[in-house]
């Protein structure tokens, strides 16, 4: 899987992943993957995504062709962005949207850290939309991540090196998550 930190400080916001690429037992470094950054860049906004491989293309698939018509600048705009996108998961790129048969809604089967000049946000498969006031991680290093971002986020005043010690955690203590890094700043909006 991977890990994926954003982190908010000082007016900036940082977005971090790790570079691994798992499948099953067979492990894709940066070293043999040239397109390992877990991290896309459309305008303003920067998706980290985790899960299958294949949302990565897809997902800057879908940008290509329909990114005028989305909007990531609120936690209720980003969910109508994802909701306009799942039939387009659907119909165009042809999502297995079955996941839990107890889930409410179909599963778009996508988990993504957003951070653009609005703030940082997290998209989970059911398209649940939640916006962070400090700092998130997901993927299977996730949690590592966040109880390192925990201990030393009111100590230091660097966006980027909190989330450089997220990825790391996570690295250290998650078998599918490995370095180098790739991570993007940004300034926020006041």
């Amino acid at each position: 899987m991977s890990t994926i930190v954003a982190v908010k400080k000082n007016g900036k916001a940082c977005i971090a992943a790790d570079t691994l690429t798992t499948f099953g037992d067979v492990k894709q470094s940066s070293e043999f993957d040239d397109t390992h950054d877990k991290i896309y860049q459309y305008k303003d906004n920067y998706f980290g995504i985790v899960g299958s491989a294949a949302h990565h293309i897809v997902i800057q698939s879908i940008l290509k062709k329909h990114g005028d018509e989305l909007n990531f600048s609120s936690q209720l705009d980003i969910f109508e962005s994802f909701r306009k996108l799942h039939p387009i998961l659907k119909e165009e790129y042809f999502l297995n949207p079955k996941d839990e048969e107890e889930d409410a809604y179909e599963s778009s089967r996508i988990d993504t850290l957003i951070v653009n000049p609005h703030g940082i946000y997290a998209v989970y498969a059911l398209r649940e939309v939640f916006e962070y006031s400090r700092f998130w991680a997901v993927g299977s290093g996730g949690d590592i991540a966040l109880g390192a971002m925990y201990a030393i986020h009111n100590r230091l005043d660097d966006a980027d090196e909190i989330a450089k010690i997220g990825i790391e955690a996570g690295a250290t203590f998650n078998n599918a998550t490995a370095l180098p890094l790739t991570s993007y700043s940004i300034d926020l909006h006041k």
